[in-house]
C-alpha cells in the first residue's frame, strides 16, 4: 500500500549577484511548491517512507526512512537545511529511534544536510561506501565553493564525513538492506519489500545529472545497474531524483536507461551546450530540473569544468 501525505516547504530567496551561468536557472525553481511523502508498506513488518521537497529545492532528491518496530534506518540526508530539517521532522514525527543514516552517493545534495540531521540524531551511525567517502573528501571545498553562495543560509554550517560501511549491507531489526550497485553510485534493496532505494542512478521524469558521468565506460557502468535493478523485479523503487507524485515508480530504471541512450545520442551531434539543451528539451518537453540538464549539457561540450 502506497500513501502520500502533503507537506509545505519554503526556501530563502536568492542573491542572484552571486549566481554564475548556468546557476541563474535556479532563479527559476526556487519558489514555495507542495511537497511529498509517500509510505510503503507491503506485507513485511518494515515501512518505507520518502520525502521529496519537489520543486520547491534546487535538486528534488529523495530521502527515505526505512522503519521497523521501534528503530530505522535513513538513506539520504538532502541538500538545504530546510529540507534536511523537513526530514527531521519526518523522523521525530514516526517516533522510531534513528540509528544509522547511510549516504549512497558523494554528490552534496545526499550529504549536505547531515549537519542539520546530526544535530538532531547525535548518537545516529553515518555511513557510506569508501568510495563515495573518498569522493566527498576529494570534492567537498569545490562543492562549497560552488554551491553555497546559493544556498546562502540554507548551506551546511560544517561539513560532516560519513564513516566507511565495512559490509554490503545494513540491518534493521533482523532485516537486511543490502547496498548493491557501483560502490561510488550504490542502491538499497530491500528484500522484505521488495523495494529498490535507487538513489542516483534513477530519476523519473526529471533531466539526469550527466555531468558526473563523463566516459562511455561510466554510462555502461549506469546502464548495467539499472538492467540489475529491473531484473529484480521490484514492487516499489524510490528514485533519487523525481517530481513530486513521481516517487514509488517502477518505471524509473527504464526511464534513465533511456534518458542516458538519448543524451549519449545527442551529445556528439550537438554543435554546442546550446544545441544540445534544445534536442534534450525537445525529447523531454515536460522533464523537471532544468539546471540539470544545463549543467550536464555545458560540461558534455567542454564548456564547463565540473568537479
Amino acid at each position: 500500500m502506497v500513501t502520500k501525505v502533503p507537506n509545505t516547504a519554503f526556501l530563502h530567496l536568492l542573491d542572484t549577484k552571486h549566481i554564475m551561468n548556468p546557476l541563474t536557472a535556479l532563479l527559476t525553481l526556487m519558489t514555495a511548491a507542495a511537497t511529498s511523502a509517500t509510505t510503503y508498506c507491503g506485507d513485511s513488518a518494515l515501512k518505507l517512507t520518502s520525502y521529496n521537497p519537489g520543486a520547491s529545492a534546487i535538486f528534488p532528491v529523495s530521502s527515505v526512512l526505512v522503519s521497523g518496530q521501534k528503530d530505522a534506518i535513513l538513506v539520504n540526508a538532502q541538500f538545504g537545511k530546510s529540507q534536511a530539517q523537513a526530514v527531521v521532522d519526518l523522523v521525530k514525527a514516526s517516533g522510531k529511534h534513528l540509528t544509522t543514516i547511510y549516504v549512497s552517493h558523494g554528490d552534496p545534495d545526499y550529504y549536505f544536510g547531515l549537519d542539520t540531521i546530526r544535530a538532531a540524531f547525535p548518537d545516529a551511525a553515518i555511513v557510506a561506501t569508501a568510495p563515495v567517502v573518498e569522493h566527498i573528501k576529494e570534492t567537498v571545498d569545490a562543492k562549497l565553493k560552488t554551491w553555497a553562495p546559493v544556498l546562502g543560509a540554507d548551506a551546511p554550517a560544517k561539513t560532516i564525513f560519513p564513516d566507511v560501511l565495512k559490509t554490503d549491507k545494513l540491518t534493521l531489526e533482523g532485516h537486511s538492506l543490502e547496498i548493491r550497485g557501483p560502490a561510488a553510485r550504490s542502491y538499497v534493496w530491500i528484500q522484505d519489500l521488495k523495494a529498490v532505494v535507487g538513489g542516483v542512478l534513477l530519476e523519473n521524469n526529471i533531466h539526469a545529472f550527466m555531468a558526473d558521468t563523463q566516459t562511455p565506460e561510466s554510462h555502461t557502468e549506469w546502464l548495467n545497474a539499472l538492467a540489475e535493478i529491473e531484473a529484480l523485479k521490484p514492487s516499489v523503487i524510490v528514485p533519487g531524483h523525481a517530481i513530486v507524485g513521481d516517487v514509488a515508480d517502477i518505471d524509473s530504471p527504464a526511464f534513465t536507461a533511456k534518458y542516458i541512450r538519448d543524451f549519449d545520442m545527442e551529445t556528439p551531434k550537438a554543435a554546442n551546450s546550446t544545441d544540445l539543451i534544445a534536442a534534450m528539451t525537445a525529447l523531454y518537453p515536460k522533464a523537471g530540473s532544468v539546471i540539470s540538464l544545463e549543467i550536464s549539457a555545458q560540461v558534455a561540450k567542454g564548456e564547463m569544468p565540473w568537479p
